[in-house]
């Protein structure tokens, strides 16, 4: 498959998660009705990592995330040369996910133009420092490459890394949606921020941070935790 069809990959399946779940945020949670509030938000993030894994991952991996790629590489699941390609487009399928969530979203009556960014301090849903919101993220992000790196391995179980990948995904924003509004991916955090401007852009900077670092320790421990001893 050539680098051009799985980087287009990338960018409609990042695209699909932050529709998805910035998407339920914004459009749906503030709903009484619905019920979604933190745990609905949470499973449709999961969601669009089950779907998607199942429909692009044969063709790109399905990353959806540039710490995810650079976690990956770092790992050794990844070809280095080819992340700039698939950053490009993570970002850009995010951003452009966050274009029609604005759009859609201020066709509603009252909205202040939100679209679930993430962020520390004043900007995080409950408050919480920029030093949590650092920990948290790095934490989160680590032990979501190590299940990625766990479920994808060639030893594992066949068909299930879907599943165990996209309920990684919602259980870290079970825990994190009150810290951060959960990140760990700088692509989702990205789209959001560049459309609201203000502080969550001023904030940006730590969720391409965190992640990362995050992401190289997750496949760092993965790989020494599941070496083979000689």
């Amino acid at each position: 498959m050539s680098l051009s069809k799985r980087s287009l990959a990338e960018l409609i399946g990042t695209f699909w998660l932050v529709l998805g779940g910035c998407g339920s945020a914004v459009l749906a949670a503030g709903i009484p009705d619905l019920g979604l509030g933190y745990l609905g938000v949470s499973f449709a993030f999961g969601l669009t990592v089950v779907t998607m894994a199942y429909a692009i991952g044969h063709v790109s991996g399905c990353h959806l995330n540039p710490a995810v790629s650079i976690g990956l590489a770092v790992g050794g699941r990844f070809n280095p040369k080819e992340l700039p390609h698939y950053i490009v487009a993570q970002v850009f399928g995010a951003i452009l996910a966050a274009l029609l969530i604005r759009t859609i979203a201020s066709g509603m009556t009252g909205y202040t133009g939100g679209l679930a960014s993430n962020g520390f301090g004043i900007h995080s849903p409950h408050g919480y420092s920029m030093m949590a919101a650092l920990i948290i993220e790095i934490i989160m992000t680590a032990m979501f490459l190590f299940v990625i790196m766990g479920a994808t391995d060639k030893r594992a179980p066949a068909g299930l890394a879907p599943l165990a990948i996209g309920f990684t995904l919602t259980l870290i924003h079970m825990i994190s949606i009150p810290v951060t509004n959960t990140s760990v991916n700088p692509a989702r955090s990205t789209g959001p921020a560049l459309f609201e401007g203000g502080i969550a852009l001023d904030q940006l900077w730590l969720f391409w941070l965190a992640p990362i670092v995050g992401a190289i320790l997750g496949a760092l421990i993965y790989n020494s935790v599941s070496k083979i001893d000689d």
